[in-house]
């Protein structure tokens, strides 16, 4: 089983979400569609939206992960979210999670 360390689950949960660039997304704006597609998809199903974006659209995919990338190293020690909690994976853990950059 693959585990995803924080900073990629964070990533791939922002990429999956409906957030968008245009947007002019704040902090909490960021934090709130992080937790909200962790919650709903699940670190397994963001890193498959990732992977469908990747194999679909892959200069689309490349631009929206380096936006994602830029975010999160730009907000890293802004974001806070409650993480989900899940049994499986403790890597995530449960409470809340300090984001920090991605390189």
């Amino acid at each position: 089983m693959t585990r995803l360390n924080p900073n990629e689950a964070v990533c791939e949960a922002l990429f999956a979400s409906a957030l968008q660039p245009s947007d002019a997304p704040t902090a909490e704006a960021v934090t709130e569609a992080i937790g909200r597609t962790l919650r709903e998809l699940g670190p397994a199903r963001c890193s498959g939206s990732v992977a469908q974006e990747f194999g679909d659209h892959p200069e689309a995919a490349a631009d929206r992960m380096r936006w994602v990338r830029q975010l999160v190293t730009e907000l890293c020690g802004c974001l806070y979210f409650p993480a989900a909690e899940q049994a499986a994976e403790p890597a995530l853990g449960t409470g809340l999670l300090p984001v920090r950059a991605v390189a």
